[in-house]
């Protein structure tokens, strides 16, 4: 039941991650503090399609 998503930067609307989530649990998108290489910051990204 886990899917693969990708996790598109809210500053610069980079696609820099990927990563699993569990369709029961979290059935919103989800949002996680990462670095991204393009601001050279830590920025929230979130779930893109």
């Amino acid at each position: 039941m886990r899917d693969i998503i990708t996790l598109e930067c809210t500053g610069c609307k980079s696609r820099n991650y990927s990563a699993t989530k569990n369709k029961r649990k979290q059935s919103g998108r989800v949002e996680y503090t990462k670095y991204c290489s393009r601001c050279n910051k830590r920025t929230p990204h979130k779930e893109s399609k």
